[in-house]
């Protein structure tokens, strides 16, 4: 499982491991059923605390996105579709947002970064 953490990063460390195991999920590289790593390894492997993890596979599971069976371990949960679209649309949003943000910055009228994403969005 490849997560990184970085220190530019102004979000703590266990926001940035829940949000690379949600896009893990989301992406379907995480397929429902499929066994997360021990909190103790994935300490291990990126030299964090024990408590990090646990900080963030609590989220995970608060949030749906994995279910921990005691003494066998934390497995992605059979998420719904719909919950994937709903965090699709917030990400899809989030980056619109800085999109639009940009363009205000630059001078750009709504037309025209309409008429930009329509093109690429088109492309694809």
């Amino acid at each position: 499982m490849k997560i990184i953490i970085s220190n530019s990063d102004p979000r703590p460390i266990y926001e940035q491991i829940t949000a690379g195991i949600k896009n893990l999920i989301i992406s379907g590289e995480l397929k429902p059923g499929d066994a997360l790593p021990s909190m103790r390894f994935l300490a291990k492997e990126l030299r964090i605390s024990v408590i990090t993890t646990k900080r963030a596979y609590e989220e995970l599971e608060r949030g749906g996105f994995i279910e921990t069976v005691a003494g066998k371990g934390s497995f992605v949960s059979g998420v719904n579709t719909e919950f994937i679209r709903e965090e699709h649309l917030r990400m899809a949003e989030e980056h619109l947002q800085q999109a639009v943000d940009a363009a205000k910055s630059a001078g750009i009228s709504k037309e025209e970064l309409v008429e930009t994403l329509g093109m690429i969005y088109d492309e694809n």
